[in-house]
């Protein structure tokens, strides 16, 4: 794959592997959950010549890369082990964000792996919407119905969609959300949105048609993680496979229907009316502000907080003014990289990203590489983006634009006529793409940035190559500490009567003959492995390191008894915590050594292990090394 090298380069400069909690990806963003931001080289990163800009926010590092980000993102998981997807694969790792950090978070998770299908389905709406405007067919076409049907698809069944895309936000069993999602649009369900006297055991119920629709779920969703969490803190590991998953769904779908559904309902309803009222008590100076302000959104990532109202107005209204008046900023970027293609000379660093962009902004809607790319290198376009969105917006909202279907602000949607009133609509975005482009030329450039707009060589696969080789040079040959999570007689690896074990096959490092029936965290990190047989944890170390702990020898015989955990996987633990107690003397009468291997498993990826030359250690205290 020709993004290898270049996807270890990206890997090295973020901190490696090791500092990587999780990799997601929208339309033009590697979206990263580091463990230490601050081991990240974001200069070194910016200076790639495949890399359009590096931003921090959401308590994401994004590196964004542009159209070819899923390639990037493919690569990297191939030359990287990391959990690939899921951001709640681990947890949070203690970093204090806003409230408003972690709702973007949220909101941006639930609909990012959704924005194919939705995009793709709302162009199918539009394209059938220009059939039938042309006649080439009819509403009771069954060409027609077929394909509506696919566009319809993921807007009607979006509850199941984001129950299952928030669960994994939450950290709870996505198809269980996404079973209360799809219990909301069940036939049985929806046979009773017109019956009257609804009860659920005498509990009156408002029946509400839920298909399309986002704040319900949301909330539904938001208090099953809570309800996920707590049953498996009271019920037996063994039963959990059943009864977590058939308490959640027999509470939260009657909850759903009786509380949460019609409170989401009121709640999106009145957010949809308020962002309405605004626009009808001013829409100029509304379309105004918001062509201002979309692009810094977008910049920030914060753009798809808008995607629950536009889905709500689009359910409610027809048409979404937000999206009437939020094209115009995406037209107002794309005339400014024309005006700064057209300003540098041939061969020149500028026309080099400026040409691809242009292509993606008009034909994607996409225009998140002009803003990384060229829009936040050069202080006076940070200006031009603002006037230019804000003259497009004005006359959007002058002209009461909406957006009739949700669709990429691309040049399709605008052959589609996807907006109306369309001549307002093709006076806003040519108004805000010639503004633009103008400003660009023949203000937003200053003498400082001539240097991009005129011919230079990129980065030279040598220099590339270097940058990899050097990442991460601060780390080596530093030295950690593993401390024994265990006291007692300490014995050497190869000493233990286990071949594998003592072959060194499972990891290295030495086993521990406990004294005492207590296993303590030897480090900060996230539980990453527990058992069900609760012989053997897993620690995901904050320094790299993966540890396995694993109390007596062939004790996984056992299922479980005489064991007690203290934790769960996922959980993030402290040096010193208790984790998990065993009774020494009912192993030992059932037949089973006590010797515990204490390894680091992914030793193979640090240059040395030195062993401590001690016959005994206490819980905590040093018993080998790991150099870089």
């Amino acid at each position: 794959m020709k993004y290898l090298e270049e996807a270890k380069v990206i890997t090295a400069l973020v901190g490696g592997e090791a500092n990587i909690n999780s990799l997601v990806h929208c339309a033009t963003r590697l979206r990263f959950e580091l463990k230490d931001e601050g081991k990240a080289d974001k200069e070194a990163l910016n200076k790639l010549s495949y890399v359009l800009q590096v931003v921090i926010s959401g308590g994401q590092y994004q590196v964004v890369i542009g159209p070819a980000v899923h390639d990037y993102y493919e690569a990297i998981l191939s030359v990287a082990k990391i959990g690939g997807g899921s951001s709640s694969s681990k947890k949070e790792d203690g970093k204090n964000q806003s409230i408003m950090s972690r709702a973007m978070k949220v909101i941006s998770g639930a609909f990012s792996p959704l924005i194919p299908a939705l995009a793709g389905a709302g162009m199918v709406k539009a394209l059938l919407t220009l059939f039938t405007e042309f006649g080439i067919m009819g509403y009771e076409d069954p060409t027609y119905l077929i394909l509506s049907a696919a566009g319809n698809a993921v807007f009607y069944f979006l509850p199941i969609f984001l129950g299952i895309t928030l669960s994994k936000q939450f950290g709870a069993n996505p198809y269980v959300g996404g079973t209360i999602g799809a219990a909301l649009l069940e036939p049985n369900f929806t046979g009773l949105l017109s019956a009257e006297g609804v009860n659920f055991l005498g509990i009156p119920v408002t029946p509400i048609d839920y298909a399309a629709t986002i704040f319900p779920i949301f909330i539904a969703v938001m208090v099953y993680s809570l309800l996920d969490k707590g049953l498996k803190k009271i019920i037996k590991q063994e039963l959990q496979l059943f009864l977590v998953p058939m308490i959640s769904v027999m509470v939260m779908v009657p909850f759903t229907v009786i509380l949460f559904g019609p409170f989401g309902t009121t709640v999106g309803n009145a957010v949809s009316d308020v962002v309405v009222a605004l626009f009808n008590f001013n829409s100029l100076i509304a379309g105004l502000l918001l062509g201002a302000a979309y692009p810094f959104l977008t910049m920030l990532g914060l753009h798809w907080g808008f995607t629950p109202v536009t889905l709500q107005n689009l359910e409610l209204f027809g048409g979404d003014v937000l999206e009437g008046a939020a094209v115009c900023a995406v037209f107002a970027q794309i005339g400014i990289a024309i005006g700064v293609y057209l300003k540098g000379k041939k061969h020149s660093k500028i026309r080099e990203v400026a040409g691809p962009t242009i292509i993606t902004g008009i034909c994607a809607g996409v225009t998140e590489p002009i803003l990384y790319g060229i829009v936040m290198n050069y202080k006076r376009l940070m200006a031009v983006v603002a006037v230019a969105g804000a003259v497009g917006g004005a006359i959007n909202g002058a002209f009461h634009v909406t957006c009739d279907a949700y669709v990429f602000h691309n040049i399709f949607a605008l052959a589609m006529q996807t907006y109306s009133p369309f001549l307002g609509y093709l006076i806003g975005i040519s108004a805000a793409l010639v503004t633009g482009l103008l400003l660009t030329y023949f203000w937003g450039i200053t003498e400082d940035d001539k240097e991009d707009f005129v011919p230079k060589e990129e980065l030279s696969k040598e220099e590339t190559k270097t940058v990899a080789e050097n990442a991460g040079e601060g780390t080596k040959g530093q030295i950690i500490d593993v401390h024994s999570p265990l006291t007692g007689e300490v014995i050497a690896l190869k000493d233990v009567p286990d071949e594998v074990f003592a072959s060194g096959v499972a990891g290295q490092g030495v086993a521990v003959k406990p004294s005492a029936g207590e296993v303590k965290a030897p480090c900060d990190g996230v539980i990453s492995v527990l058992f069900p047989s609760k012989h053997a944890i897993g620690i995901a170390a904050e320094d790299g390191t993966e540890r396995l702990i694993h109390i007596g020898l062939n004790t996984v015989m056992l299922e479980g008894e005489g064991f007690e955990t203290l934790v769960e996987q996922g959980d993030k633990v402290k040096e010193g915590q208790l984790l998990l107690k065993f009774d020494m003397e009912f192993i030992e009468k059932q037949g089973y050594s006590l010797v515990s291997p204490i390894l680091v498993t992914n030793a193979d990826e640090f240059c040395e292990i030195q062993v401590a030359d001690k016959k005994r250690t206490e819980a905590g205290e040093s018993i080998y090394q790991v150099v870089r």
